[in-house]
């Protein structure tokens, strides 16, 4: 019997954490998954002391989901005011299409508005990111038009175009979802046992 759960990440799952990123975002060249950007940047996505930094912050946390205590997901929320940015949305490659990044960005939103009372919701995606672009439209969030110069000197990968660019995505908190099956229904955020 498979047994999921979502729960807060710790310090002990920081290495897992950096290893599914990676492989979700820049896994090997012929890799499966739609998901990953290593067509658009190489290198790795994170690394531990970026994701031991989000970890510890204020008001920053992941999200993990574990089925038979294996990590399959995760994604990071972090509260600016009434606006909570969420990042690092990450499935493992074998596990994706299957509804858990649906059901990871539901949780994300979720946690941000009960824990953090967020109002809105903010997200920076590749913009040649069509078909990713396109998930988040599809889940309520919209283009905001910001346009920003890819954060090179950020330690998140480097570009494989010149003059690459990632665009600013919203959603306000209170949208709610069309699709109900994508909703928590009874999140339970426990820390690790």
């Amino acid at each position: 019997m498979n047994i999921a759960k979502i729960r807060v990440a710790e310090a002990t799952d920081v290495q897992a954490i950096v290893q599914l990123v990676n492989q979700a975002y820049r896994p090997n060249t012929g890799a499966v998954g739609w998901t990953h950007e290593s067509n658009w940047v190489s290198g790795g996505r994170t690394s531990v002391d970026q994701v031991m930094d989000l970890l510890l912050k204020p008001d920053s946390m992941i999200l993990l989901k574990s089925v038979n205590s294996a990590i399959v997901a995760c994604v990071h929320i972090e509260k600016h005011g009434s606006i909570s940015d969420i990042g690092m949305l990450a499935v493992n490659p074998s596990q994706q299409a299957t509804g858990i990044g649906k059901q990871m960005l539901a949780h994300a939103e979720h946690y941000a508005r009960t824990e953090y009372g967020a109002k809105k919701f903010a997200m920076l995606v590749i913009s040649s990111r069509i078909e990713l672009i396109a998930f988040y439209l599809r889940r309520g969030y919209k283009k905001t038009g910001v346009l920003m110069d890819y954060p090179i000197t950020a330690g998140v990968g480097i570009p494989k175009y010149s003059g690459m660019t990632i665009e600013v995505l919203e959603k306000p908190a209170y949208t709610i979802q069309p699709n109900a099956e994508s909703t928590p229904h009874t999140p339970i955020y426990m820390r690790h046992q």
